[in-house]
């Protein structure tokens, strides 16, 4: 009589037949899951020290300034995770607001005939930096750092020239304003708060965003270039499409949050802009993306601006005082680095 030979259990399977990993397993490896603890952890820690930081109008300041970091660190996000950098975000918001507000006033246009104008003017930007950075192989890192001194020098140089000052006129008399303002600048009562409407753009285009990378095939295009541009190219993925589309996609919010200065404040300065650029990336770093492209998520970019957006605030509440806020940003990219290179090391790992 045979013996029966013991074997160890299969471990169990989903309805495709690939093996099923449990709930935690699937949290810890999100890109987000670093991003997400240390913000709870900030959360925590101001909420004890800073009484201001506890009440509604104080939340809704927080929430005002991690929207105008996390409505273009969603873009740069997706284009980090295709593999690129985008140098020039910080002064192309800029640009976007000045020529907005250049060719209304000093035409006597209506304010929309420059929003729309300057929207040209952004996705043109986005696209030469595409096309350069694909005609010529030079990493965009350069691509777009020359990009930022170019637009920089053009924003200071053409604001003097046609204005005498480094301040655009102030367009609130013009026609179109109050409309313009409503959609990119207006306050919404939620009822038990009220907060600027780019919070409420922000959520939005933190949605989209997610949906592309999740559920469309385009999502699949930008994680498979980021990951490796040559093999994704050598499976049929429009590799210089995706990528061009990515840079005019960080020109798109950049011109949005543009258009937002320019109506919340009546004018701009041309000198503003300079080092958001390094912020934005920041954001998307702490929220997982990784430098090497590949991996992250527009969710994880949204928490890492609500991380900064806390810490900015928290750190005024608290009565602290504001020089240690780079001592934090160094910090936390530097952790944010290592954590990132952990998850997606322990990600592997669990396939």
């Amino acid at each position: 009589m045979s013996t029966p030979v013991a074997t160890k259990p299969s471990p169990s399977k989903d309805g495709t037949g690939r093996p099923t990993r449990s709930l935690v397993s699937r949290v810890l490896t999100r890109p987000e899951i670093g991003a997400v603890a240390a913000a709870i952890a900030i959360f925590v820690f101001f909420f004890a020290i800073a009484a201001p930081f506890r009440t509604l109008p104080s939340f809704a300041t927080v929430l005002y300034a991690s929207s105008t970091i996390g409505i273009v660190a969603v873009g740069v996000a997706l284009l980090m995770i295709g593999g690129e950098f985008d140098l020039s975000s910080g002064v192309s918001v800029v640009t976007s607001a000045l020529a907005a507000a250049l060719i209304s006033y000093q035409l006597s246009l209506n304010v929309w005939v420059g929003v729309v104008i300057s929207l040209l003017v952004a996705l043109a930007i986005g696209f030469i930096n595409g096309y350069l950075v694909i005609r010529t192989g030079i990493p965009s890192f350069l691509i777009t750092l020359s990009t930022f001194f170019m637009l920089r020098g053009v924003n200071l140089g053409v604001t003097k020239a046609v204005t005498g000052t480094v301040a655009t006129d102030n367009v609130s008399q013009l026609d179109g304003f109050n409309a313009a303002r409503a959609v990119f600048a207006s306050d919404v009562n939620l009822g038990f708060m009220t907060v600027k409407i780019t919070v409420i753009w922000w959520i939005v285009f933190v949605a989209i965003a997610t949906w592309l990378l999740l559920r469309t095939r385009i999502g699949n295009w930008i994680f498979a270039v980021g990951g490796n541009a040559a093999s994704a190219r050598a499976v049929g993925v429009p590799v210089a499409k995706v990528k061009i589309g990515l840079f005019m996609g960080v020109a798109f919010l950049a011109w949005f949050l543009g258009m937002h200065l320019l109506f919340n404040f009546s004018s701009v300065q041309s000198g503003l802009g300079i080092g958001n650029e390094f912020i934005y990336i920041i954001a998307a770093v702490v929220g997982g993306a990784l430098l090497t492209g590949g991996y992250g998520s527009a969710i994880g970019a949204a928490v890492g601006a609500f991380i900064f957006g806390m810490t900015t605030q928290g750190i005024v509440f608290a009565g602290f005082d504001p020089n240690w806020f780079y001592t934090f940003l160094g910090a936390m990219l530097l952790l944010a680095v290592l954590v990132n290179l952990y998850v997606k090391n322990y990600a592997l790992t669990r396939k």
